[in-house]
């Protein structure tokens, strides 16, 4: 007998219904709704920015629902983290403050179901910025 290649996706570490209650735990948010909004706002806008191989990776580590709505984003121009901040707030028609409060919350949640390598590769293809919002130190080199 031959063996088939797989053709399912991998099972993500979490629910999008539990992914959404650990963002609004994280993020201190009043209701799920809320939390959900801004899961799929900062999902959305990291779909903008990310292509290739962490793109398909990172989807494959999200719930379902997650992995769609990053993934059904056409990637644009590439924006620094502020930009990508900028962006959001825009789009959303918040503020620079809750933009960047959503972003680092969502990024927490992704950082876990991602894992360290991943989100190291993530961050190595995206422009300076990033770091910062992934909640790590964004070391440069000075010239």
């Amino acid at each position: 007998m031959s063996q088939q290649p797989q053709t399912t996706r991998p099972a993500a570490a979490m629910s999008f219904e539990h992914m959404v209650e650990h963002v609004r735990n994280e993020g201190a948010y009043a209701t799920s709704e809320r939390a959900e909004r801004a899961v799929r706002d900062v999902l959305a806008a990291l779909g903008r920015q990310l292509t290739s191989e962490e793109r398909v990776a990172l989807a494959a580590r999200l719930p379902f629902e997650a992995a769609l709505e990053l993934t059904a984003q056409i990637p644009a121009t590439p924006r620094t983290g502020f930009g990508f901040v900028s962006d959001l707030a825009t789009r959303t028609g918040g503020t620079p403050a809750t933009a960047r409060w959503d972003a680092g919350t969502v990024f927490a949640v992704l950082a876990q179901l991602a894992g360290d390598d991943l989100i190291t590769r993530i961050l190595n293809q995206l422009p300076n910025g990033y770091a910062l919002l992934f909640g790590r130190a964004e070391l440069t080199l000075s010239a």
